[in-house]
């Protein structure tokens, strides 16, 4: 079924022309092939740079060429406290108080070094659940904890399962594991949004239940922050971590962000792995004191954080911070809808949606996957001048992110992707 060329374009330019936050597309630097902006649908993958992040990198290099080492206390933005600008704007995105988030690290040095505090296995209670198909990295980190502790991986790691031939997941399922393994687990790791599927869990359900059952709930927001609202101080999770170059767009391998929540802030007791970032700053300097730390997720740093990283995804933030996650999270229900109901329109038997249809069990992101096709599909439309992500065997993940995605991109992907499968 072909679409209608003129509805179908004229009410996306409609849609565009209605949207309160269509102007932060400007924002950002939007590639371009043949003299002609890509279509970029891979904020999931990779965000887009925003347009002042530059001024804001040469910032810190130029205070750096002015003052040395005096920067630390003279820059524009003195790098001593430099992490400290960053806080409160994310700790809005995901739901937080400021004395529980922390900018630092990668994501999955920062899930190791949480799980240091957080996965205290003993003889019984010793099992980690994750979910099926959880990401790799979150894998091995788990994997890798378990047997550190000396315990075996095959035996330690239990996988939250969808039910037979379903895609996506239940959360009566995580009980009944949870039921079935009483007294043997100790700590849910488990991604706020899976990587594969896009599916979004209730992550105040999960919290209660993991309680109920003596776990301790850590999420990987590392498909969440910046997509969903995950509370994650409301949801009551335990910890946190997420990556920032994704929806966060702080650029490749930005620096990573945590959340300890407060009930642990002043846990001086919980073993970790100490530096001294994490120590008092009013004594941080006398260098020879016993450690000492920080109340609150700044406990958890080890060293000074590198501010050239930590400059560009202030200025993503700061957008962040003026678009304001409920506003962003409205459009993105309502683009995602559109791009779904688009695909719809096609009723193509290739083509079905795994990611789930209620907004609430989902981002922005559609994981599409197409029957009988193979990584040429992907190439077709790479060379179409559309940026998507292609994940073996037949799915493609679409994200199209509401900060710097208009309805005329979601339109333009499914024209395109029909023209290749026709």
């Amino acid at each position: 079924m072909s679409m209608h060329h003129d509805i179908g374009l004229s009410h996306a330019l409609k849609l565009d022309a209605d949207d309160p936050l269509a102007g932060y597309r400007e924002q950002f630097h939007h590639p371009v092939i043949n003299g002609e902006e890509v279509v970029y649908l891979c904020g999931n993958s990779l965000g887009l740079q925003p347009k002042k992040a530059s001024a804001y990198v040469q910032q810190e290099l130029d205070d750096w060429a002015r003052f040395g080492v005096e920067g630390h206390f003279h820059a524009r933005h003195p790098w001593m406290p430099y992490h400290e600008y960053l806080t409160a704007h994310m700790a809005n995105v995901v739901g937080a108080k400021p004395i529980e988030v922390v900018v630092m690290n990668s994501l999955t040095v920062n899930l190791h070094l949480l799980m240091v505090s957080f996965y205290r296995p003993t003889s019984e209670r010793y099992k980690i659940i994750i979910e099926h198909d959880a990401f790799p990295s979150d894998r091995y980190a788990v994997a890798s904890q378990a047997a550190f502790h000396g315990f075996d991986p095959r035996d330690a790691i239990l996988t939250w399962e969808p039910k037979p031939g379903a895609h996506t997941l239940e959360t009566e399922d995580l009980e009944q594991l949870l039921q079935t393994h009483q007294g043997e687990v100790a700590c849910l790791l488990i991604g706020g949004v899976n990587y594969y599927t896009g599916q979004s869990f209730d992550l105040g359900e999960i919290a209660r239940l993991g309680h109920r059952y003596g776990a301790v709930v850590g999420i990987d927001l590392a498909h969440g922050a910046g997509n969903i609202m995950p509370n994650l101080h409301e949801n009551e999770i335990d910890f946190a971590a997420w990556c920032t170059y994704k929806y966060l767009n702080s650029g490749p391998g930005g620096i990573s962000g945590v959340f300890v929540h407060e009930k642990y802030a002043h846990s001086t007791e919980l073993p970790r792995f100490t530096g001294w970032w994490g120590h008092n700053k009013e004594t941080r300097f006398y260098m020879r004191d016993e450690f000492d730390p920080i109340p609150g997720a700044e406990g958890w740093q080890l060293s000074n954080p590198p501010i050239l990283p930590l400059a560009s995804l202030r200025a993503s933030l700061e957008i962040f911070e003026e678009a304001g996650m409920p506003a962003l999270r409205q459009k993105s229900i309502q683009l995602t809808g559109y791009l779904e109901y688009l695909l719809d329109q096609l009723s193509h038997e290739r083509i079905e949606i795994i990611t789930p249809k209620d907004p609430q069990q989902r981002g922005c992101q559609l994981s599409i996957m197409v029957r009988d096709s193979d990584k040429k599909l992907f190439d077709d439309l790479m060379a179409s001048g559309v940026v998507v992500d292609w994940r073996e065997p037949d799915v493609i993940r679409v994200a199209p992110a509401p900060l710097y995605n208009s309805f005329q991109d979601a339109w333009k992907f499914v024209d395109r992707l029909n023209h290749l499968i026709a």
